[in-house]
Parts: structure tokens; C-alpha cells; sequence
């Protein structure tokens, strides 16, 4: 539980620190809302606009300038999502002026990557903020209508508007035509800040989708909220659901995966003289989580973890994290010495395998292969294995799609078996065969069919067995 945190609030294209008001006054004592205005807009609107890296340095000087006592969180809407990343980013590459970022809540949120949405509609964004006060005028009504659910009450619309038109046109055509074209996948990679994302599930762009392809591959930690009939003004469309939304992650935010723990009769045999101290460092240093290098983008680790799922499911919680060690496998060149020859290396194989998983169903569901449920992806995976994938831009042609994929299910079956949590699962006695005494190898004594060691009963008492 983080205690009486700030949050500091970051809001959409065109708004202004006025839209977090509602939000605000839903708070109460316990939690205080500083709300920003971005370079360009609200009161800072003689600033001709800035990009993200410029934004987040105008937004960390106003915490180090307020200074606060304890934890803070930030919370962006849409292009003030895109510019929290940035800053929870420098706070955990240990910007001291960021020490204090407890977690994140990103509200219909521009993700790391380019932002998606139609260049012509860009395009006309971009040209009316010039136009006469009549054209504006009603072009800024039309951009605050078509970014809700629903109307807004006459007030809030009256003054969202009224904050798109006070915007410096500037800023307006940097964001448009720069900052939103921004990728950061590669300067955010995967975030351990706790995350709170919420999306509405009437945003056209940028809703649950969007954000399940786009920005969830990005936080280790995270909760995904979708607010029912909302659009993409959140702040402004759900103050009361988010106020719950936001006590509640601050009460109890998202943990990290749940590490897979040994089944005690495992570790009690792992840790007996009948394993040999060599063994038993390989296996503890195995149960180790990679802390990198890695070589996947996010969004490719997210498919291959998607992918994992449906080649070798995993019960429960405290699963082992196959995309993690085979990504960290992949970027250290190391591997069983053999691959198709008619692959390219590996990590650029598996790079682009992903991609053409990814393009196939985007071709096909108009979804990422992530977001999928598990009939369509087994759909496709069952294409891959026959040469039946489509030709993807960047992807691997079908019929090394074939050669990839049971390459990767080898990969799997040995990466898990060779975390001492997958020996656990099926049974595995083996490593009690022989301690440190080469002259007193204990071994195995009953061969017979069925038979068990008196010190292997607890182990495969568990699950059957598997010898």
C-alpha cells in the first residue's frame, strides 16, 4: 500500500491541468492531485509545443519543484500517457529527481510505438487548427464529441473546447505530426513500475485492443481496467469509476509474475546428500529469472509468450517464464549448436517468425496475435505448421514458418524441462541418482516396472509415475 501519495496529471491533445477537477475533488484528503499543463497548452500556451523527451523534462522539473513528501504516482491521459512512460523510464534508469515514482495510471494512453490513426485523418487535424474562429470553432466541438461515449454535461463540454481552442496551434501540429509518430519501444522496454492502464471500450483508437497489443507489453506490472460505453476522455467521461479505480491500485498495486516455487519434496530431495553440489548449484542457478541482455521488442515478446502459452500450457500461478529465458537465450547467441540451415540466425529467425505471426492475424481478426483468444491462435499456429501463413513484410517466408515453429517447440520442452520446477511437474528423480562420494553413489536400487525408491515416493506422490 503506498500512503497519501501525490498524483500528478498529464492530460489528452488539447487539454489542459482543468480536466483532472472532477477527478480531484472525488480524492478527498488521502490523495492529492497536482495537475500539469503540458508545453503548448492550458496556461503554458505560449510555448510553441515540444516532443515527448521535452515534455517529460518540463513535467520533472514540476515534481522536483513541488517536491513531495513520500511516494507519487502519475497518471496520463493519452498524450500524457505517452509522456509518463518517458518518466517512469528515467526514474528506474535512476533520475534522482523521479526517486519517488511509486506507480503509473495511463488513461486511454498513446503507447511506446508510433501512435495508430489514419494519416488523412492526421492530416485534417492539422489543418483546421489554422482555419478561421468559425471553422475552428466548430472543429474543435466535433473533436470533443467524437472522443466520448456520450456527451459530456454541457459544462464539462463547453470547457474542454474551450481548452482546444486556447491551444497554441503550434503545439498542436507538433504533437500531431511528431511527437504521437514517437517510438520509444526501444528507450521504455519493459517497465517494472506498477501500472494501472484503463481504456474505454468505445475509443476508436486507442481502446482496449490498442492498448492489449500496444502498451501492456510494456509494463511487467500491471492491471487492466476497460470503463464500459467511455470513450477516450476519460478524466472527464468516469471521474467515479476511476477515483475507485485509482484508491484500489493504490491500496493493493499490481505484483510482479509470481516466481514457480518447488514443490517440497523436490527441494527437500535437491537439498539431500543424494544430489552432488555441482548439480545442485546448476539447478539453483537455474531457477534464476535472466536479468538480460535481451534482443525481442516488447510487443515481439508479448506474441512469443502468447505463442508459449498454446505450444506448452502452464496450470496455475507461479509458471516459469519460457519468452523471458529463451528472449535472453536468443540475445547470448548461445544454443543446442544446430539450427535449419535454411533459417537465418536465431534471434533474427525468431524476430521475424513473431512478425508474421503478428501480421497473420492482424490479416485475419484485425487483432494482434496476443490479444487473440486461444482457438484463433491455435488456428494460426496450426497454419504455421502446414506452410499456410500469409507473406508478411519483414516476416519469414511460409515454409521457414514450418522450420521455426518446431524449432520453438523443442526450445520450449528444454527450456522448461530444464528449470528444476518443469522436473518437478512430470516427476523427474533423477537428480538424486548420485551425491559427492564417488565411492558411495547411492543410484537406484529398484529397476522394476512400477517400482519406487522409498526416497522417490514423496516426490511422485505428487504426480504420479513419471520414471
Amino acid at each position: 500500500m503506498i500512503d497519501h501519495p501525490v498524483l500528478f496529471c498529464l492530460h489528452f491533445l488539447g487539454g489542459s491541468a482543468r480536466i483532472w477537477r472532477p477527478l480531484a475533488e472525488r480524492f478527498g484528503p488521502h490523495l492529492r492531485c497536482v495537475a500539469i499543463d503540458l508545453p503548448g497548452f492550458g496556461d503554458e500556451a505560449d510555448h510553441p509545443g515540444a516532443d515527448v523527451a521535452a515534455m517529460a523534462d518540463h513535467v520533472a522539473a514540476r515534481i522536483k519543484a513541488e517536491g513531495p513528501p513520500g511516494p507519487f504516482l502519475i497518471a496520463g491521459n493519452s498524450m500524457g500517457a505517452k509522456v509518463a512512460l518517458a518518466l517512469a523510464r528515467r526514474s528506474e534508469d535512476g533520475d534522482s529527481a523521479l526517486a519517488g515514482l511509486a506507480g503509473l495510471v495511463l488513461l486511454a494512453g498513446s503507447p511506446p510505438c508510433p501512435e495508430p490513426m489514419e494519416e488523412e485523418r492526421r492530416q485534417a487535424m492539422i489543418a483546421w487548427i489554422d482555419a478561421d474562429p468559425e471553422t475552428r470553432q466548430r472543429e474543435a466541438e466535433a473533436f470533443v464529441a467524437a472522443n466520448v461515449g456520450a456527451p459530456l454535461a454541457p459544462e464539462d463540454h463547453a470547457r474542454t473546447v474551450e481548452d482546444v481552442l486556447r491551444a497554441n496551434p503550434q503545439a498542436w501540429k507538433a504533437w500531431l505530426a511528431n511527437g504521437a509518430k514517437e517510438d520509444w519501444r526501444n528507450r521504455i522496454g519493459i517497465l517494472t513500475t506498477p501500472a494501472l492502464v484503463v481504456s474505454g471500450a468505445k475509443d476508436g483508437d486507442l481502446g482496449p485492443e490498442a492498448q492489449a497489443a500496444l502498451t501492456l507489453p510494456h509494463l511487467a506490472r500491471h492491471r487492466h481496467e476497460v470503463a464500459v460505453s467511455a470513450g477516450h476522455l476519460l478524466p472527464l467521461e468516469r471521474p467515479e469509476a476511476l477515483a475507485t479505480l485509482i484508491r484500489d491500485f493504490v491500496a493493493a498495486p499490481p505484483q510482479a509474475a509470481e516466481a514457480p516455487a518447488l514443490p517440497p519434496a523436490f527441494a527437500a530431495l535437491m537439498g539431500s546428500d543424494r544430489v552432488n553440489t555441482r548439480l545442485r548449484t546448476t539447478l539453483r542457478e537455474r531457477m534464476r529469472e535472466p536479468d538480460g541482455p535481451f534482443c525481442l521488442q516488447p510487443d515481439e515478446r508479448a506474441t512469443l509468450r502468447a505463442c508459449l502459452d498454446r505450444v506448452l500450457p502452464q496450470a496455475g500461478p507461479g509458471r516459469i517464464d519460457l519468452a523471458r529465458r529463451i528472449d535472453a537465450r536468443l540475445a547470448s547467441g548461445t544454443g543446442d549448436g544446430w539450427r535449419f540451415a535454411a533459417l537465418p540466425p536465431d534471434a533474427d529467425a525468431c524476430a521475424r517468425a513473431l512478425r508474421t505471426l503478428d501480421g497473420a492475424a492482424r490479416e485475419a481478426h484485425g487483432r494482434s496475435f496476443a490479444s487473440l483468444g486461444g482457438p484463433e491462435q491455435d488456428a494460426l499456429l496450426t497454419r504455421a505448421t502446414s506452410g499456410d501463413l500469409p507473406e508478411i513484410q519483414g516476416g519469414l517466408a511460409p515454409d521457414l514458418m514450418t522450420c521455426w515453429f518446431e524449432e520453438l517447440r523443442g526450445e520450449a520442452v528444454r527450456t522448461y524441462l530444464a528449470h528444476p520446477a518443469g522436473l518437478a511437474a512430470i516427476g523427474f528423480t533423477g537428480i538424486g541418482a548420485g551425491g559427492d562420494d564417488a565411492d558411495a553413489l547411492p543410484g537406484y536400487r529398484l529397476t522394476g516396472l512400477n517400482e519406487r525408491e522409498s526416497w522417490e515416493k514423496p516426490v511422485l506422490d505428487t504426480v504420479g509415475d513419471a520414471r
